[in-house]
């Protein structure tokens, strides 16, 4: 064999190496994406589960309070329902939401506030809502790496004809600033 043959060879090795590597990278991304959805899911379940036990235990205090309960379970079957991160988003926040009137609604029950299973809720829904804002952020920041990843070049030339798509954030969007404000109480 010629030196020029050998050196084509090598040269055309080499390409198929670095676009393996490229593909196996989009992959990985792209799995650490659906990983990280994956776990808001899950956490994002636990909190569906627990609404209506919360919504059981404001019942016996606040019985006449029925159209904040109703729009609680309402919120709740949406989310459950909702398919893909901007639905689940914007189901989320609807959620989100009318808990923060059913937890406005406590104020005003002095012996609901001092319920222990109430409480126990409360402290149980906070907590998911922690994880579940940790799991949001860490979900958008593998959707940027992924995005960013399929975008770059050289991936950029044939990731969309390996089927890599851009994929969408776990965003609050307009609702932000009500996400970010405590609830009103007013009586």
């Amino acid at each position: 064999m010629s030196t020029s043959t050998i050196v084509i060879l090598v040269v055309i090795v080499v390409l198929v190496l670095w676009a393996i590597s490229v593909y196996n990278g989009l992959v990985t991304m792209r799995q650490r994406v659906n990983q990280a959805f994956a776990d808001i899911d899950v956490q994002l379940r636990q909190r569906h589960d627990l609404v209506p036990n919360l919504v059981e235990t404001v019942k016996g205090y606040a019985a006449h309070e029925r159209g904040t309960l109703e729009e609680v379970v309402k919120a709740r079957n949406a989310a459950v329902s909702a398919q893909g991160p901007g639905q689940q988003a914007a189901a989320e926040n609807q959620l989100s939401g009318a808990l923060r009137q059913l937890f406005a609604l406590s104020e005003a029950y002095p012996d609901l506030k001092a319920n222990t299973q109430f409480q126990q809720l409360q402290n149980e829904l906070a907590d998911l809502e922690n994880k579940i804002a940790a799991s949001r952020r860490f979900f958008n920041n593998a959707v940027q790496e992924y995005n960013t990843g399929i975008q770059r070049f050289p991936a950029a030339m044939f990731a969309s004809s390996f089927g890599f798509a851009p994929k969408e954030f776990f965003d609050l969007g307009p609702d932000r600033q009500a996400e970010v404000q405590a609830p009103q109480v007013k009586f």
